[in-house]
């Protein structure tokens, strides 16, 4: 659907090993170690490169349109980049419009935050603990060196590195899984992390470039404990819940372990000794005071089982018992056991001017019945047939294509690992399907963006301060994780200022 990135990874194109430039094999100093290695990329080729993919990046994910954010992180940014091992590159530091726990880079200097991250860091310190990372595989040529990998295996991908996780439950977690009958985690087969060494070693980089920017190194360690909480956090849910721990395809899957990070970065903090300045904790919470928490108007809004799309005025309510995913291609409402749901996309407008135009040309359907359905005063067009798929297969479908406002088109197909999930959850898909309609008065007062703010620690605690936030859910755990006090970490003082989402 039209919009921005959501729980959503990035899938960078494809290169052929000829279009790795004739640089291959070309001897190159790496600026960290001072060896010489031989590379696919030499440094004209990583900034040509990072530059190409940065309007990928910012196509994908989006930029978070809040200039005193931006600019912070971009001075906070190139403060530590003049004191990197590679000074003279001309660096980009680039809030991302999304959701995830996450921060990345692409050679040639392009770094990026996402303001999902931004908000479960504490301190200024903290934010130059990630940015230092990223910075640290960039100088350290990490993406130069998979590219020539992967150039010798015949791969030649350059892809994004990843400093955190998205920790979600089991389940179908993106459309085009569901549209395939696959369930799989957000991330499988999307992005290629760094080898454990390149992690390790881009964690050491970024306690270094702390440490010569005056930050106590430490601070790398709570970045790690960040990244751990967000771990712990996801398995005591799913306990509560009953489910297993997330496991499986994930970014976590080739990255040392959190609590192996853990043990390695608290080393090597330990190893640093000197006089530190001030971690400028109220600075970075005077800057994250009103930015923006989980999904924006733009993205569309999950509030308990309802979805709400300001700018398409459309609403959703999933069945009691299932969840709502959000990413750009889709809405999928998907049911408890993961394995079945509907899967609600934004047609294109080439695809035909009516439903039936919709179905015939996107579908191209080869046998099946067509029926009339009205959706809340908004007429659709129900379809059960026969397609096939580019190996020239036949497969079932169930579709129905609906008229939005707007002269929007919205396909929703139903979905499922296989024909008994179908059977099984047929009538469910169609009281999701039943739900759709144009945004209401009452839709429209839910679809209310959360934004984050500072307040001072109540003698209540955070159970006190559980009653007026925003959450929905958890809602005393999760602040404790908004504040880096889940599990065993330190506990806020009384007047202490802590973020809350309002």
């Amino acid at each position: 659907m039209r919009m921005r990135r959501h729980l959503l990874s990035l899938l960078l194109p494809m290169v052929s090993a000829a279009s790795l430039l004739t640089a291959c094999g070309t001897p190159v100093v790496n600026p960290v170690t001072g060896e010489t290695e031989y590379s696919a990329m030499d440094e004209s080729a990583e900034i040509d490169t990072g530059r190409k993919q940065h309007e990928q990046v910012i196509k994908e994910y989006g930029v978070y349109n809040n200039p005193k954010v931006q600019a912070y992180v971009n001075e906070v940014g190139q403060k530590l980049a003049s004191q990197s091992h590679r000074p003279n590159l001309t660096w980009t530091f680039t809030v991302l419009d999304s959701t995830e726990i996450n921060a990345f880079a692409l050679p040639g200097g392009y770094v990026y935050i996402t303001r999902g991250i931004m908000a479960y860091l504490d301190s200024e310190a903290e934010l130059a603990g990630v940015l230092g990372h990223e910075i640290g595989h960039v100088c350290a040529r990490h993406g130069a060196q998979r590219a020539t990998r992967q150039q010798t295996a015949g791969l030649g991908v350059l892809a994004a590195t990843v400093l955190g996780a998205v920790l979600e439950a089991h389940g179908v977690s993106r459309a085009t899984d569901m549209a395939s009958q696959v369930s799989q985690s957000a991330a499988a087969g999307y992005i290629a992390s760094y080898s454990r060494e390149q992690e390790s070693q881009a964690d050491g980089l970024g306690a270094e470039y702390l440490a010569r920017n005056h930050y106590n190194p430490q601070n790398m360690v709570n970045v790690i404990k960040v990244l751990k909480n967000q771990e712990r956090f996801a398995a005591d849910q799913a306990k509560a819940e009953g489910k297993p721990a997330p496991s499986g395809p994930n970014w976590l899957a080739s990255h040392p372990s959190n609590d192996k990070r853990l043990a390695d970065i608290t080393d090597i903090a330990a190893t640093y000794s000197g006089q530190y300045g001030d971690d400028q904790r109220p600075r970075y919470l005077q800057t994250v005071d009103g930015m923006s928490f989980g999904e924006s108007r733009e993205q569309g809004l999950t509030r308990g089982q309802g979805f709400y799309h300001e700018g398409l005025g459309i609403a959703l309510t999933a069945p009691a018992g299932w969840r709502i995913q959000n990413t750009a291609e889709a809405i999928t409402l998907v049911n408890g056991a993961g394995d079945a749901g509907l899967i609600v996309r934004l047609v294109p407008e080439q695809a035909g001017d009516t439903p039936e135009d919709v179905i015939r040309n996107v579908l191209k359907p080869s046998d099946g019945r067509y029926e009339q359905r009205s959706l809340n005063g908004l007429g659709a067009t129900h379809f059960v047939g026969v397609v096939s798929n580019s190996q020239g297969q036949n497969k079932n479908v169930i579709v129905t294509v609906a008229k939005g406002p707007g002269k929007h088109l919205y396909l929703m197909q139903y979905a499922a690992k296989d024909a008994a999930a179908l059977q099984r959850n047929e009538a469910l898909m169609r009281e999701a399907e039943s739900s759709f309609r144009a945004m209401t008065a009452a839709d429209r007062a839910a679809a209310k963006p959360w934004v984050i703010h500072t307040v001072s620690y109540p003698r209540g605690g955070f159970a006190e301060m559980a009653r007026s936030t925003a959450l929905l859910d958890n809602k005393e755990t999760r602040l404790k994780l908004l504040n880096g006090a889940y599990g065993d970490g330190p506990q806020p003082k009384p007047g202490q200022l802590v973020k809350t989402v309002q």
